[in-house]
């Protein structure tokens, strides 16, 4: 039988060489001690004598370490400590030796990850295992063990110390208040609503109903589209605020959302003359209202190209007419400036220098003026509010007059607010601008008088389904003008010559 044990850690009773061996300073004199000087014959006590702490070895640092004073010759005293000051945390920090306590520390962690706890509390069950080499028999002495895997071993974690629990995640914000309100319920005997119904639907279970089958003439039918639902019955009766609270009752929708964004229809229906076999006037009508169309694309064109295209050869500037353009100003106000000395005489300064301040103006007035001032005020005052009287006079006379003036400026505001609706009604059909682009017209799908055929097995297609159910959205407001995006190239085309194709020789 082979048993496994673990080892002891590295913290047991191993004794370290700075315990049981004494300093070199200890046991054996330094090489001051034998050597006896001129002026001293006789070797002192301190040289040959060791002392009591260099004989005994000692668990601290300053036995088994030979201190400054004790190798250094010349010194006072050998044989002395050094006194070190420990009354502050920094001289703790310095000079305190605690790599025992570290060590130990260490110790118990290791033994932490690799056993779940310290050694010596573990029982020997779970510390020894037998192993005799009959899987049988192992079974039995280890009372029904079995050895894992080394699949799930590698799977297990190398450590064994408990995963750190996670307080945060059992915390319930106001478990005391909570907690107390459910120890009152549970002495009143109160049962929450939420409860009572649970055991309601406990204690009754549901019926489960086969449905009827669809195709049974017997069952109940109603009109969908009418406005007496027999599913609307429970809500007869309710409150609306009851009905908006619990969900019941559908919002109002808005007055702008139930207004169609244009009245012009989803399928319009095309020309006469569109037909596979129309009249020779519709026909025509149509032709007309296409050449038109590309009479006025034709114009615009010829409008860009008049813009843009040069001058001729007689229109052409030249060097002369250059000069003359950039001296257009300079030679006008030259011509000016040689005409302002004889526009004023040397005699008249005031015109040449401005306007003269009148000295007499700043004369203090009388009390006479003052006065006079007032009168002609009251005066002009009198004789405006007279000329108004007067005028409301002679108003009185011309009432008639008056009221057709009113009459006549109410028809003309009637007739602005009839041509305004009108206006606003025609816009309305008229596509407005949503986006950046404008909404152009789609070409009109026309066919000559030779090609039109008499039959619709003869007659070829022409348009786009899809351009005219795109376009009529445009048209309708519901998407905005778009355009194909252009493809920009990042990097030219380069053309090579691939090998194949060159070896090939005619």
């Amino acid at each position: 039988m082979a048993a496994a044990a673990a080892s002891p850690g590295p913290s047991g009773p191993t004794t370290g060489p700075s315990a049981s061996t004494p300093g070199p300073s200890a046991s054996t004199p330094g090489p001051s001690a034998p050597t006896t000087g001129p002026s001293a014959p006789t070797t002192g006590p301190s040289a040959s004598t060791p002392g009591p702490s260099d004989s005994t070895p000692g668990p601290g640092p300053s036995a088994s370490t030979p201190g400054p004073s004790d190798s250094t010759p010349g010194s006072a005293a050998p044989g002395r400590r050094k006194r070190l000051n420990k009354n502050k945390k920094k001289s703790w920090n310095k000079h305190s030796d605690v790599r025992e306590v570290e060590e130990f520390l260490e110790d118990v962690r290791l033994q932490e990850r690799i056993v779940g706890g310290l050694v010596s509390e573990k029982t020997d069950d779970s510390l020894y295992f037998v192993d005799t080499g009959d899987d049988k028999k192992d079974l039995i002495h280890n009372k029904g063990k079995l050895k894992p895997l080394w699949v799930d071993l590698v799977l297990q974690s190398d450590s064994k110390v408990a995963v750190p629990k996670d307080i945060l995640a059992h915390q319930i914000p106001n478990s005391r208040k909570l907690r107390k309100k459910a120890d009152q319920e549970k002495r009143f005997g109160i049962v929450r609503r939420k409860e009572r119904l649970l055991y309601a639907r406990l204690k009754k279970p549901a019926v489960k109903t086969k449905p009827g089958a669809n195709n049974n003439p017997s069952r109940g039918f109603y009109d969908l589209w009418s406005n007496t639902n027999p599913l609307d019955q429970e809500l007869e009766g309710k409150e609306e605020w009851f009905l908006e609270q619990t969900k019941r009752k559908r919002p109002k929708r808005p007055i702008k959302q139930q207004q169609k964004p244009s009245q012009v229809s989803a399928i319009e229906v095309i020309a006469p003359g569109g037909s596979y076999n129309p009249t020779f006037e519709s026909h025509q009508a149509l032709l007309l209202a296409a050449h038109e169309v590309e009479v006025k694309k034709r114009r615009i064109e010829e409008k860009i190209n008049r813009q843009v295209c040069l001058p001729p050869a007689a229109e052409l500037p030249t060097q002369e007419t250059v000069l003359q353009e950039l001296c257009q100003g300079l030679l006008e106000e030259s011509e000016g400036e040689e005409q302002e000395p004889d526009t004023h005489p040397s005699g008249n300064t005031e015109a040449a220098e401005g306007p003269v301040w009148n000295v007499f103006s700043c004369e203090k007035k009388t009390e006479k003026d003052r006065k006079r001032e007032k009168i002609f005020k009251r005066q002009e005052l009198r004789i405006k509010e007279q000329k108004q009287a007067r005028e409301r006079q002679q108003q009185l006379f011309r009432l008639r007059s008056i009221k057709g003036e009113v009459r006549q400026l109410e028809l003309r505001r009637a007739e602005k607010k009839a041509e305004r609706t009108e206006k606003r009604k025609v816009e309305a059909n008229k596509p407005r601008r949503l986006g950046r682009l404008k909404y152009q017209d789609p070409d009109l799908d026309v066919k000559l008088s030779d090609e039109l055929a008499g039959s619709l097995r003869a007659l070829k297609p022409e348009g786009s389904i899809l351009a005219d159910r795109f376009k009529s959205l445009q048209k309708r407001n519901l998407i905005e003008p778009r355009q194909r995006a252009k493809f920009k190239r990042k990097h030219k085309l380069k053309y090579v010559e691939k090998r194949a194709f060159r070896e090939i020789t005619l």
